[in-house]
């Protein structure tokens, strides 16, 4: 199939794996339930096996979803991810037993992992400087686009298919799942990957052509290529890249003791633990997505001007507000829209802060030799905070007596530390060239 050289286009093809991503996390939230009656699990059991072994999964392919980015190229590996999403949703909807249904989360999982590698990394390298926060975050748009579908389409099925309306409601992902993969065939190799690891300078000049008429194909493959000189022969972990490990690892960490997992994959119980009856708690997680979706917009619309640190810096104070306004409702039993409304602010400042960034800044900080491995670095990290947070959650929710009130307080000052973070350690990275951001990470 022939491909198709617009920057745009590549940069939201790739950026669809977001879409599958977000509907694939966030759809477990419909079935939760229902499957917990349907094979009456323990909450350990269903938090380990059910909701968490898709996680499991992510953190796999999060850390060696950069081993295949480099062999094989970020394309390739972003078509195998549509594969695996493909294979998930359709084991998933038809498994017959609790074991089987992990297996086939646990394979969609490897591509919510390996897609979090690979498209963020794809689209830096293929995006100018002075577009790339706003072209790596329509990763993030595609992902909260994913989680409100999903919220949405577990609503509407929910209601009108009976007891077997969560097969439905994981097996529809296949639909996309499979629109995803005949468009990915059309996209070009990035060119840095041609020339650090094929040494393809030719397609590559003609491939940063096509991609970008404003920029010099020369100038840029000169700056590609003594990056590579600098970089080359130095492993990930040799010290050279110390401090952006640090930066990802800290990011990443932070990034999930929000509880911005715990939210999305609970919002039902959340919602009914604050009084509101089961058909409005699924309908106030739509509510969730449409949120989600509005300030991710209102991030795209401010990367590239605000900056990363700034949106950081604001959003954590977003954090901090928010977080303790729930923590107080469930402590004073002020009502369930006092902790829908927190829970809106949350998400809000999720949105156009942390989730707005996170895989924007990962893929910037890496020089181009390790870029894929970087990016699987931080994204590990992520997920396994994510599965732990998941699995452990659960658990405690039931020992609190469905009173997470104490978890949104240690959410709240986990978020005061991120404050810390961004203010004192997180550098601005916005405006300049990867190659550029590489010799100051590496000073």
């Amino acid at each position: 199939m022939k491909n198709t050289s617009s920057l745009l286009f590549a940069s939201i093809v790739a950026a669809l794996a977001g879409l599958l991503f977000g509907f694939d996390t966030a759809v477990i939230s419909g079935a939760d339930k229902p499957i917990q009656d349907l094979w009456q699990t323990s909450p350990l059991f269903h938090g380990t096996f059910i909701m968490s072994m898709a996680l499991w999964g992510t953190v796999i392919g999060a850390l060696f979803g950069g081993i295949p980015c480099d062999k094989f190229g970020r394309k390739k590996t972003l078509f195998w991810i549509g594969i695996l999403y493909l294979v998930s949703a359709l084991g998933s909807a038809l498994a017959p037993e609790p074991y089987l249904f992990s297996f086939f989360r646990f394979i969609g999982g490897l591509g919510v992992g390996a897609s979090s590698v690979a498209a963020p990394t794809y689209i830096s390298e293929i995006a100018p400087a002075h577009k790339r926060g706003r072209l790596v975050i329509l990763y993030q748009f595609m992902i909260v686009l994913g989680i409100l579908v999903a919220f949405l389409s577990n609503w509407l099925v929910g209601s009108g298919l009976g007891e077997h309306a969560w097969r439905w409601m994981l097996g529809i992902e296949a639909i996309p799942a499979l629109i995803y993969v005949i468009l990915v065939a059309r996209i070009p190799n990035s060119p840095r990957w041609l020339v650090i690891q094929k040494n393809d300078i030719e397609t590559a000049r003609k491939l940063i052509q096509q991609l970008d008429h404003t920029i010099d194909p020369d100038v840029e493959l000169v700056e590609i290529q003594q990056t590579e000189r600098a970089d080359s022969g130095n492993g990930f972990f040799s010290g050279r890249y110390k401090w952006p490990i640090l930066l990802a690892f800290l990011l990443a960490f932070f990034n999930q003791l929000s509880g911005i997992n715990f939210v999305i994959y609970y919002a039902p119980r959340i919602f009914e633990a604050a009084g509101l009856a089961a058909s409005t708690a699924l309908l106030s997680s739509v509510g969730i997505g449409a949120v989600n979706l509005v300030f991710t917009m209102l991030g795209i619309y401010l990367i590239d001007k605000a900056g990363r640190k700034t949106l950081l810096i604001y959003g954590s104070i977003g954090y901090i507000t928010t977080l303790s306004i729930v923590s107080w409702a469930f402590y004073t039993g002020a009502g369930g829209i006092v902790v829908v409304l927190g829970v809106f602010g949350f998400i809000a400042s999720h949105a156009a802060g942390q989730g707005a960034i996170i895989w924007v800044f990962i893929s910037e900080i890496f020089p181009n030799h390790v870029r894929a491995y970087g990016q699987a670095f931080g994204s590990g990290v992520h997920w396994v905070f994510a599965a732990l947070i998941t699995l452990f959650t659960l658990f405690f929710m039931d020992l609190l007596g469905d009173n997470p009130g104490p978890l949104f307080a240690f959410f709240a000052f986990m978020m005061v530390l991120q404050l810390l973070f961004a203010i004192k350690m997180l550098p601005e990275t916005k405006g300049k060239s990867l190659e550029e951001l590489a010799q100051e990470m590496t000073k």
